[in-house]
């Protein structure tokens, strides 16, 4: 990556991703101020916004976003000296999952080659996806594809904390919820079925259990504020979810017990790696805990969005390549029109790393080579 003491070599555009950061606005005027001394043409603002996101909440992401861009071109206004660069502001990502590095990486560098940009600017506090660890494998990223990445030389007192961030009561509430109910199941819910000694005892030891945890680990648990609305369009979406999971597990332990008892046991196990189109903390780890749920399938890792599946059959693997469960989770959590988008295999994003056609893949790419 340069360095932002390096020199823009003049003519052309530099890109500048954009989202909310206490060093924005610094950001903001260097940009101006650094393509203004190069000759440049013109500074592009851009805002990567994920598919989920638009989905779920069009109108509040799509309202706070272009808010967020008008801010900038305010700025803009308030720097530029007379004959400076263009300012353009762009909403980018709006059709496409954003989860990795390289998904960012992606969508800004397709907006940088079809504007004709090589150089890009990034605010040293820029947070893609909300998860500021993205922030630097997204630069090399960036620079492996060929770009001029520099960070803005922003000056602040406060530096954001990289693990906290603001809570609220309802956070507090659901972990608290939650919390709550787990102790209560491993006690056997004695809550309920047990004498007035219990009842006592599991409310007072409970109530105290789950008020450390959410108290401690609210602010870091859930990472983004609670809102009551959505939630409770999930909850409703996971309630018909659970009879299809069900279903589903019932159907794999017919088969499975039809292989148990067939004479020639005919099992065909294989590791198989699926870049599943879902993000966030609690998709991905309700795809994973559906697969390894349903007999015949097993989740033994996650990597992002990988997951490592192992599959006993070769009509359990069929299933995690056509994505069922994964177009019903992506339903739970970001609504219908999540569910139009392609299965795995469909996707190309579906990969089997062990048995005859691993063999034949690594058979062809030696070939290829």
């Amino acid at each position: 990556m340069a360095d932002h003491t390096e020199e823009l070599a003049s003519g052309g555009a530099v890109l500048v991703p954009v989202g909310e950061s206490v060093t924005l606005r610094n950001t903001v005027s260097y940009a101006i101020e650094a393509a203004d001394e190069a000759g440049l043409d013109a500074v592009h603002f851009v805002a990567p916004v994920a598919w989920h996101d638009i989905s779920d909440v069009e109108a509040e992401v799509r309202e706070r976003t272009e808010s967020l861009l008008t801010r900038v071109s305010a700025w803009v206004d308030e720097d530029a000296p007379e004959g400076s660069p263009a300012a353009e502001t762009a909403i980018i990502g709006e059709d496409e999952y954003l989860f990795s590095p390289d998904d960012y990486a992606d969508v800004l560098a397709g907006y940088a080659d079809e504007h004709g940009i090589d150089r890009i600017i990034v605010d040293p506090e820029f947070s893609p996806g909300g998860n500021v660890p993205l922030l630097r494998p997204m630069e090399v990223a960036l620079a492996a594809r060929g770009f001029e990445v520099s960070e803005a030389p922003t000056r602040r007192t406060v530096r954001r904390s990289r693990l906290t961030r603001a809570g609220g009561a309802l956070q507090f509430g659901l972990l608290f919820g939650v919390s709550f109910l787990f102790y209560q199941l491993l006690g056997g819910f004695a809550v309920v079925t047990g004498d007035s000694y219990d009842l006592a005892y599991e409310l007072v030891t409970g109530t105290l259990t789950a008020g450390i945890v959410a108290g401690a680990l609210y602010t870091v648990t859930l990472s983004e504020r609670v809102r009551i609305g959505r939630l409770a369009i999930q909850l409703a979406r996971f309630a018909l979810f659970v009879p299809y999971l069900l279903y589903e597990i019932v159907v794999s332990n017919l088969y499975i017990t039809y292989i148990v008892l067939h004479p020639n046991l005919p099992i065909d196990p294989r590791m198989t790696r699926v870049r599943s189109a879902v993000w966030g903390g609690p998709a991905v780890t309700t795809l994973a805990n559906s697969i390894t749920l349903t007999p015949g399938t097993l989740t033994v890792r996650t990597r992002g969005q990988y997951l490592y599946v192992h599959g006993l059959f070769e009509g359990a693997r069929d299933g995690i390549a056509d994505g069922a469960l994964e177009r019903a989770v992506r339903f739970v959590f970001y609504g219908r029109r999540a569910m139009t988008i392609p299965g795995p295999a469909e996707r190309s994003d579906y990969e089997e790393l062990q048995g005859p056609r691993a063999d034949d893949a690594t058979k062809e790419g030696k070939d290829e080579s």
